[in-house]
């Protein structure tokens, strides 16, 4: 029974296509009908026909084949960055029409970075220019030790600044020693957290730029200046931060205030915001009946005897005056 032939890209060769290429290359020659379950060798340029007998495919020698590979890469590469300007030059006018979305034209609302060394240039540029916060989740259970000593004297000199730094990890970090000691080693106004889960990775200063992953690889990032973009992503860092544990300088979960925990303090301020209880069991991942419990038993808490006056209560109540 012949196999269904999937698309692939040719960094990653089909089991098919690899052991007739590897084969052709072993004996000089392979038949066509032999092939015909990898398309994808031909298509690849990796062999092509014998203009004397077309029965038969000769293959080209790997280091033929690979610069001709890497020459589409490349040409592929620079069509998207003309892509990228043409619609930059598209949408220019237009940004300008609305102040709110750019002040100006080489300050757009929403830019593509790309590959590693533009990133961390972005980055770098943007904690120079942090005079008040710095937000960052870091997904992952560790960091590389020589990663966190390149982030030491980066991090170090924006906390000698005066600023603010808070950084979300995920709980297994809680074991990690490279991250324990970067953490240990910071001197200034600096916080860690941890969650179960958190996003993808995340970078907020002074809450006006943003910088977010774009690719699995992480080689591709977008920088965002749109103010409702950019405060969405600190209104939802603020929302899990709300919900996670102190891991730095405090490296033990804390226990809840006044009979409130960490949980219904996250709901409390979202109630103040305006939130139905649907909104808020949303935004905190629970069903709406387990939301109205915790409501329920906030509102014993503070006194309140009617969904009205709830509000006014948790702000007179003071339980969101602590320092976040």
């Amino acid at each position: 029974m012949s196999v269904e032939h999937i698309p692939h890209g040719v960094e990653q060769l089909c089991e098919q296509g690899s052991a007739a290429y590897i084969r052709a290359l072993s004996e000089g020659r392979i038949r066509s009908e032999d092939v015909a379950q990898a398309p994808c060798l031909v298509d690849f340029g990796l062999l092509h026909p014998d203009i004397s007998d077309m029965q038969w495919l000769h293959p080209t020698a790997p280091a033929v084949a690979l610069p001709r590979l890497l020459r589409v890469i490349e040409d592929h590469i620079t069509d998207q960055r003309q892509r990228e300007e043409r619609l930059t030059a598209a949408f220019e006018p237009l940004m300008a029409l609305d102040p709110r979305l750019s002040t100006a034209s080489d300050n757009p609302a929403i830019t593509v970075l790309d590959g590693l060394e533009r990133i961390n240039a972005a980055i770098d540029q943007a904690i120079s220019d942090t005079q008040e916060e710095f937000l960052a989740v870091q997904p992952g259970g560790t960091r590389p030790p020589e990663t966190l000593a390149d982030a030491f004297a980066r991090d170090q000199a924006l906390l000698s600044r005066g600023c603010r730094m808070r950084t979300l990890y995920q709980h297994t970090t809680r074991h990690s020693l490279p991250v324990l000691a970067y953490l240990e080693r910071l001197e200034g106004d600096a916080e860690a957290r941890t969650l179960d889960e958190v996003t993808e990775r995340l970078f907020v200063f002074d809450r006006t730029v943003a910088f977010i992953p774009a690719s699995k690889d992480r080689s591709l990032a977008l920088e965002l200046r749109h103010p409702a973009v950019v405060e969405y992503l600190a209104t939802t860092f603020d929302r899990l931060w709300r919900l996670a544990t102190p891991m730095w300088p405090q490296s033990a979960p804390q226990p809840a205030d006044d009979g409130v925990t960490a949980r219904q303090r996250a709901i409390a301020a979202l109630l103040v915001e305006g939130h139905t209880d649907s909104e808020v069991a949303a935004s905190l991942g629970m069903n709406v009946r387990t939301a109205r419990v915790h409501i329920a038993k906030l509102a014993v808490g503070v006194g309140s005897h009617s969904r009205a006056q709830l509000g006014y209560r948790i702000g007179q109540s003071g339980i969101l005056d602590q320092k976040r």
